[in-house]
């Protein structure tokens, strides 16, 4: 067990049921077992997800996708395909799916407090009609991560009202907010590599290699 700085850690889950109780029946009567219309709707408004992963050792990742809404192709009420466009090339949710397919979702829609959350098995594909049919100004994704749905429910609004998120009057001014040409530089913590040349790095990724 890890318990790190803290003298108060649990171990149990009876432990946490016995201090908070049980969910509502509502809760414990919402998770599907497939997309129905409904959740099928949310995906094709959505303009980005989330996407949590773990590689066979249990370490883990989460990491955004976003593109128009819809991008996100629906084959079924049991499987989804989420096209993976340039990127980095770190592919850490890519060799996690490899080692260990079990995947969780959480899909956005910009407005809406509440989200929508699908657990469930991917898999790494190449069918080149799939492909052409999630291509963006004449380029194909990379590929595809294909999701078998096994859990679906929506998720309540509190966090997103807590944080205030949508609301703009609670953002911070351009000149607050992190930078994360700065912050890169520091990190590589190399002569060569300055806050500049990352500034520059990043625009030609954005400008160039979007799709």
């Amino acid at each position: 067990m890890i318990k790190g700085p803290f003298q108060s850690v649990m171990t149990s889950e009876e432990e946490l049921r016995g201090l908070f109780g049980e969910s509502s029946h509502v809760v414990k009567h919402k998770t599907l077992d497939r997309m129905d219309h409904h959740c099928k709707d949310f995906i094709a408004k959505s303009p980005l997800l989330f996407m949590a992963t773990s590689d066979a050792s249990g370490y883990c990742d989460v990491s955004p996708r976003g593109d128009a809404a819809g991008f996100v192709h629906i084959m079924d009420e049991s499987w989804l395909v989420i096209p993976e466009r340039p990127g980095n090339r770190r592919f850490d949710s890519l060799r996690n799916i490899l080692s260990n397919p079990r995947v969780g979702l959480v899909f956005v829609i910009p407005g809406l407090k509440e989200t929508l959350r699908i657990n469930g098995s991917a898999v790494l594909i190449r069918d080149e009609d799939l492909l052409d049919l999630l291509s963006v100004q004449g380029k194909r994704p990379w590929l595809g991560i294909g999701v078998r749905v096994e859990e679906c429910f929506i998720h309540c609004a509190k966090a997103f009202m807590r944080s205030q998120v949508w609301d703009s009057g609670s953002w911070l001014s351009r000149e607050q907010l992190p930078n994360p040409s700065r912050i890169i530089a520091d990190h590589v913590n190399q002569d060569h590599v300055t806050e500049e040349s990352v500034a520059q790095a990043l625009q030609d990724s954005y400008k160039k290699r979007l799709y």
